[in-house]
This record gives structure tokens, C-alpha cells and sequence, in this order.
């Protein structure tokens, strides 16, 4: 008896054991996953759950994160140096710290403290206003007195060697020292006045840039605006100047003040042994201005001194309109952003300061805190991309991120790992990134919110929430077990001749109470089905025969709890019938 004779049907078998991460795009390869949660390119080309986080500080109002030789930050209105507090008074806005040697300086309370003398610390700014009469006199540089001056619009006759005449003929008036030797009067380069009073010298320095007003005497309004002071003792300042006979101001007649101000910025950085600063809108007249700052060398308290000096102070106005977006120093450059170009500042002194601005994407409005350097490389948020710049041109690296439009980004650095916390706009929801520099993928962790990061130590700390968090585990135990998933594209599309997807094994070790779920969802109709679920009782590794129902294509869901590696996804493909 003849029986019909069956053709068995032929399979084939792909793997897949080299996982490349994260890409929300419309079409995606075989080893990507279109969403994931808490997974990590630790053990590539293993897909892997990060590692669980720890808990540096629980803190009521954390405003700042800084790294000195200890980790630094601001809570409420205090400075917190390892185990160290210092009351400060500091307002409760959040903070831009910024380090200049063993200091940090305080932004916008315009305040600075010695890292490694916590109990100095202070104002960057400075101001005195007289409350008892105000002497003017005539002095020398070093504020000594000149002594006798003859005064008058024609030389005094038959004058002896060294002898002093303040020349009132011209405007402005000039003081001459009579050569004996040459029979000839010779102008003083120099002449200062001498201004006392009670404890108008007690908050300034030798060589501080000021702002002199309120003084009433006509003959001495050239003094009124910006100063140097030359000399100074508790009770007087020396500045340059001239006038012709001593002159005191009683408190009726005006106020004098004398100020040493940081003018207001949008973003301050170092760069150079100096702070660099710029600013777009109003300042603190209420000027409008579009300027770069840079204070004098080695001072961050003085931004208004010019002397001529390679050391002077340094302001320049900017022709790029649009608000700063953000600043930070790279490969020894100042670098200024707006979101449709860059600032970069050339040079080693005033005199041959350049900035040269060069027309490409920016940083993003809301986005300054994305910018982070990785291996000499700056990273940043611009308004539809991720950029990674090399000092030329910016290049874009988030093809991956797909189409989703992000804001409020944060950013920090850690080995050779970019984190971006972000915002979905649509969805008003947060999101934490990570991007490996080194391998270039991008994978997804969980909804994180990142106020500030600072790496120290070979961990990254981040604050969120109330509280500063170790990402990479140190401190206190933050969680328990960390909750993961990975889903993958569709799966089925690129297989002609109606194959279809008969078998599915996953082959992946657990830690000790990991939990593993795998659900599918077919022809993108439907909710997700469960097909497997597993809870490991002692760390070991095995593999999941999966067997999905018929269809022309479907999407995998991995999820779970607990540590997980995924070392290969195999399928089993099998020829199918063209009917529906």
C-alpha cells in the first residue's frame, strides 16, 4: 500500500549574541532594542542590568554639587565640604559652583570659600559707604604728601631744585617738578588722591578695580566711576587723580560709596587662572549688554581693573545676537554658547584676546548642565541632537534617540560614559541615558531626574530628589533589586517566502532571586501575552525554549528584576504556507 509521502519542512537558525544597545528608530537591526529600561554596555557585547545605585547624603535642599579633595555641595543655606558645614547664609536658588584653585566660588550669591580653609570665606563683592567726613589730599603714588605745591596759572619765579607747581592754565590741571640741572619743569606722570575716612580701606585690597560715587565737589567729579586703588590702609584708599587743595566732604553734602563689583552673568567658568563669565540682556544698571567677561589673573574678586597690565581684567562686546545657552572650558578655550553658534576665545593676554565665532548648533536653551567632557571630547545637548565636539565642528551621535524631542538636559561624565538625564517633551516624562564613548552605544536606564552631576573618585554623584545619589554603588544601598527590561523590534519583517519565527531560545544567566519574564506581541495588534516566566533560586545560567504562536511578525518583551546577563537570542525560522 503507497502512502502519500510528507516533505519535512526545512528550518533555519540565526543567533544573535552581540547586543548593541538602544535605538528608538522605525527600523532597527536584530541586535537593538527599541526601548529598555536599567540596562548597561558593562559587559559587551553581554547585555547586562546596571548595577544598583547607592545613597552618598539625604539632604533637605541640595542646590549644587562641586568636587574639590572632598565632595562638596550646598544644602539650604550652608556649605558642606565632606563632614564639614559652613554657615554661609546662602539664598535657597540653586547654585553654579565654580572651582579656581583651592576655591570655590558661589553663584548667584557671588560668594567664595577656601576649600582647604573652610573658615575663610567671604563676599566677592565689597562696598563701603561713608558715615563721617571724607578728606581729600593730593599724594604720591605710595600716598605719601608731596609737601609744599605753589598753585597758580604761571610758574613760580627763581624755584629750587625738586620744587612742586600745580599748573591751573590748562584743563586738566598738571603738576611739574622743577630741574635745576635742565632749567626746565617737568611733569609728574603720576599725581592720586588720597581719600580717608573711617574704614573706607578695611574690605578692598592693594590693586582693586572700584567704582567710586557720591562725591559731591565739582572739582573732583573725574573721580566719580571707575577706579584702581594704588594704596590702601583701614581708614584711606590712594587713586589716581589730581586736585588742587585739600578738599572734605561732610555727610550732608553727598554719600560716598566705593564698590568692587561682579558684574551679573549667565555662566561663569576657569579657564586659565582666570573666571571667564558672559552675559545677554540687562545688567546691573540696567544697561542692556551682550558681553564676554574675564576677571584679573589669579583674582576672581576684581572684573573692573585696567591698568594696562598683561594681568588686567577683560571685557568685550558680542555682535551674535540671541541668549547665552552655555560655557565651559575645553582643550584650554573658553568656549561661549547660543544655540545657533559658538564662542571661542583665543589668546593669553588682554591685548591679544580674540574671540572667534563659528556658526553651527549649540547648546540648547535650558540644556548648559548637559555639557561634559568624556576623553577630551565635549559632549552637549543641542535643540535636536546630542553632539559630541572635537574643538572644530560639532557632529551628531544620537541617531539612536530617534525622533522624540528632549529638553531640560543634565549631564555628567564618569570612565567613558556620557549620562543624560532628560525630558521627554510629549510625554512630560524623565529620562536617564547612557552613552559608552568608547564602544558608541547608547542604552537606556530609568526616569532619573538629575538636578547637577560631579564625578570624584572614579563614581559619579548625582542629585535628585532630595538626595545625592552614587550611580555607580558606593555609599548606603539604594535598592534592593533593580527592575530591567528589553524590548526588540519587530521581528519577522525581513524574512521573504512567508517564514515564520517556530521557536525562540534565550540563552542568559540569573543572580540568586532574579526574576525573568518574556512576552510577545504579535502583528502589532493586541496586548503583550506572556510566554515564560522564571525565578532563579541560586545564581546560574541556562537557556528558555520559547515557541511563539504563528505570525508574520512579532516584538519580545524581556523583563524581570534582579542581576541578569543575556548572552544570546536564538531564532528558529521555519517556511510557511501562503495562505492566510
Amino acid at each position: 500500500m503507497n502512502y502519500p509521502k510528507l516533505n519535512e519542512t526545512r528550518s533555519s537558525r540565526q543567533t544573535l549574541d552581540v547586543f548593541r544597545g538602544y535605538h528608538h528608530g522605525s527600523r532597527i537591526g536584530d541586535t537593538e532594542f527599541y526601548d529598555m529600561k536599567n540596562l548597561t554596555s558593562d559587559d559587551y557585547p553581554v547585555l547586562s542590568s546596571r548595577k544598583k545605585r547607592g545613597i552618598y547624603a539625604d539632604i533637605p535642599a541640595p542646590n549644587g554639587l562641586i568636587a574639590k579633595e572632598q565632595l562638596c555641595y550646598v544644602d539650604g543655606q550652608d556649605f558642606v565640604l565632606g563632614d564639614t558645614r559652613v554657615a554661609m547664609d546662602l539664598n535657597p536658588k540653586p547654585k553654579q559652583l565654580v572651582s579656581m584653585g583651592a576655591y570655590v566660588i558661589i553663584l548667584p550669591d557671588k560668594k567664595w570659600i577656601n576649600t582647604l580653609e573652610p573658615s575663610q570665606w567671604g563676599s566677592v563683592e565689597a562696598y563701603f559707604e561713608a558715615r563721617e567726613d571724607v578728606t581729600f589730599t593730593l599724594c604720591t603714588p605710595d600716598g605719601a604728601d608731596f609737601g609744599q605745591i605753589h598753585t597758580g596759572s604761571a610758574s613760580p619765579e627763581n624755584p629750587e631744585n625738586l620744587a612742586l607747581w600745580l599748573d591751573t592754565a590748562q584743563t586738566p590741571h598738571t603738576l611739574n617738578r622743577y630741574s635745576a640741572a635742565s632749567g626746565t619743569w617737568v611733569q609728574v606722570p603720576t599725581t592720586c588722591v588720597k581719600i580717608a575716612s573711617p574704614g573706607i580701606g578695611a574690605a578692598f585690597e592693594k590693586y582693586d578695580g572700584v567704582t567710586i560715587s557720591g562725591i559731591a565737589s565739582e572739582k573732583l567729579q573725574s573721580l566719580n566711576g571707575a577706579a584702581v586703588i594704588l594704596q590702601r590702609g583701614d581708614d584711606h584708599i590712594v587713586v589716581t587723580g589730581i586736585l588742587d587743595e585739600t578738599v572734605t566732604q561732610t555727610p550732608a553734602q553727598g554719600t560716598l560709596r566705593v564698590e568692587r563689583r561682579m558684574p551679573e552673568m549667565d555662566f561663569v567658568i576657569e579657564s586659565g587662572n582666570r573666571l571667564w563669565g558672559c552675559r545677554y540682556g540687562t545688567a546691573a544698571d540696567g544697561a542692556a549688554v551682550n558681553e564676554i567677561y574675564a576677571s584679573k589673573l589669579g583674582d576672581f574678586k576684581n572684573w573692573s581693573c585696567f591698568m594696562g597690565l598683561s594681568t588686567d581684567s577683560y571685557t568685550a562686546s558680542c555682535g551674535a545676537d540671541g541668549p547665552f545657552t552655555g560655557a565651559i572650558t575645553h582643550l584650554g578655550y573658553p568656549l561661549f554658547f547660543r544655540e545657533h553658534c559658538i564662542h571661542k576665545v583665543y589668546g593669553s593676554i588682554p591685548s591679544n584676546f580674540q574671540i572667534q565665532t563659528t556658526a553651527c548648533r549649540g547648546v540648547q536653551q535650558g540644556c548648559h548642565k548637559s555639557l561634559a567632557i568624556v576623553n577630551a571630547m565635549l559632549y552637549y545637548k543641542s535643540q535636536n541632537a546630542v553632539c559630541a565636539y572635537d574643538g572644530s565642528l560639532p557632529v551628531e551621535i544620537s541617531q539612536a534617540l530617534g525622533d522624540t524631542a528632549y529638553d531640560r538636559a543634565v549631564a555628567g561624565a564618569v570612565g567613558n560614559k556620557y549620562y543624560l538625564s532628560m525630558r521627554d517633551v510629549q510625554a512630560d516624562a524623565d529620562c536617564l541615558f547612557v552613552y559608552d564613548t568608547a564602544k558608541g552605544l547608547w542604552h537606556k536606564e530609568d526616569d532619573f531626574r538629575a538636578e547637577d552631576f560631579c564625578s570624584f573618585r572614579g563614581e559619579l554623584y548625582g542629585i535628585s530628589r532630595g538626595k545625592i545619589h552614587a550611580m555607580l554603588g558606593s555609599g548606603e544601598p539604594a535598592e534592593s533589586a533593580v527592575p530591567w527590561m528589553a524590548e526588540t523590534g519587530p521581528m519577522g519583517l525581513e524574512t521573504p517566502d512567508m517564514k515564520y519565527i517556530s521557536r525562540i531560545t534565550l540563552r542568559l544567566s540569573m543572580e540568586s532571586g532574579a526574576l525573568v519574564r518574556v512576552l510577545a506581541r504579535y502583528d502589532r495588534e493586541g496586548d503583550w501575552e506572556l510566554l515564560f516566566c522564571v525565578r532563579c533560586t541560586r545564581l546560574r545560567s541556562f537557556s528558555l525554549p520559547i515557541r511563539p504562536r504563528r505570525c508574520d511578525h512579532l516584538r519580545l518583551r524581556i523583563e524581570g528584576e534582579g542581576g541578569v546577563k543575556l548572552y544570546a537570542i536564538t531564532k528558529t525560522m521555519e517556511k510557511g504556507s501562503e495562505l492566510p
